[in-house]
């Protein structure tokens, strides 16, 4: 399936609000989070490299796809990061790809992520009647190598929403439960030098978060808290998905995330990794960078940002995994007696 250079500064911190009033969501977002992000690199093995020697992860591989091919970073809860590269062979592109590179243009970075959801046509159906326009729901090929085989449920089905209501493009992904091969495989491939578990967050930046927002509570996500980055730049909102969080931003000021989006348009700007081990984490992304980095209290405690911009164009976040169960950092917010920060 397609699916899908900073160093922090000294002590950082994170400002944080009560939770934005909002209309009750217009349907039942039961069981939905986040699922993967398609992250592009300038080649495959590129990409490869800095997530592996670098960054610490280890690296599963895909399958060639036309004029792309992919890997993978599996991690828990069926999460994943999608790394994707052009092939320069001429196959052709699908829609989403050619979407990707129309921003991108063989550089690397990411455009779009995927929600997982347990009711699939219900939730497309819902958001149908609500005027959203979506792609009919597609799915893998009944001979898909990884699949169960022809007459059984394929490996996944998704729909898009095109055009995306979002700053990003964005699409709807169910998956019935995997081959007991493939389970097994990937069990393996969650297990990371760097202690790696959870995707906890993705990161929107645009140049209007609330207009992200907005757009979030329309399809169901209405729990959101205003958050302030200054590790980059950024303010906006933090939104609930699930156990998950997306951060929607905007540049706060002429730091890191101005430059990027003045340098590459509307974007995921960064992602969250929860790990076993912070201080192991930090260690093995120092190696892998050759500097010191500095820890700052994030959204989700103490955290630091590993200065991956120029690699993968964005950044990635690490803290203590199971930190972000609390619903976008609230609690946190109510002991700190954060107040609203422009």
């Amino acid at each position: 399936m397609r699916s899908l250079t900073l160093l922090a500064a000294a002590v950082l911190t994170l400002s944080l609000s009560a939770p934005i009033a909002a209309a009750p969501a217009t349907r039942a977002v039961a069981n939905e989070r986040l699922d993967h992000a398609l992250l592009w690199g300038r080649s495959l093995d590129q990409i490869t490299a800095a997530m592996t020697v670098k960054l610490g992860f280890q690296v599963a591989p895909g399958r060639p796809q036309d004029g792309l091919a992919n890997r993978y970073v599996r991690l828990d809860d069926e999460r994943f990061i999608e790394l994707l590269a052009l092939t320069g062979n001429g196959g052709a592109l699908d829609p989403g790809a050619q979407a990707d590179q129309a921003q991108l243009h063989g550089g690397a970075g990411a455009r779009t992520f995927g929600i997982h959801t347990d009711a699939l046509e219900a939730v497309r159906a819902a958001l149908l009647a609500q005027g959203q326009k979506t792609t009919p729901v597609f799915s893998a090929a009944a001979d898909d190598p990884d699949g169960t085989g022809p007459g059984t449920a394929p490996r996944w089905s998704l729909f898009v929403l095109d055009p995306s209501p979002l700053s990003n493009h964005l699409f709807y992904i169910h998956y019935p439960p995997a081959r007991a091969d493939i389970a097994a495989d990937r069990r393996i491939a969650r297990v990371h030098p760097n202690g790696a578990r959870e995707l906890s967050s993705l990161w929107l930046l645009s140049a209007d978060a609330e207009a992200d927002r907005t757009q979030l509570a329309k399809l169901g996500h209405d729990r959101a808290v205003p958050v302030r980055l200054p590790q980059i730049g950024a303010r906006g909102y933090c939104v609930a998905i699930g156990p998950t969080q997306l951060l929607a931003l905007q540049p706060d000021g002429d730091g890191a995330a101005a430059q990027a989006l003045a340098r590459g348009g509307a974007q995921i700007a960064g992602i969250g990794i929860g790990v076993d081990d912070l201080a192991r984490a930090q260690r093995r992304v120092e190696r892998g960078y050759e500097r010191t980095l500095t820890r700052y209290a994030g959204l989700t405690g103490a955290s630091f940002l590993a200065p991956s911009q120029d690699d993968l164009g964005l950044w990635i976040e690490f803290h203590q995994r199971g930190k972000s169960a609390a619903s976008c950092g609230a609690g946190q917010a109510a002991a700190a007696g954060a107040k609203p920060g422009r």
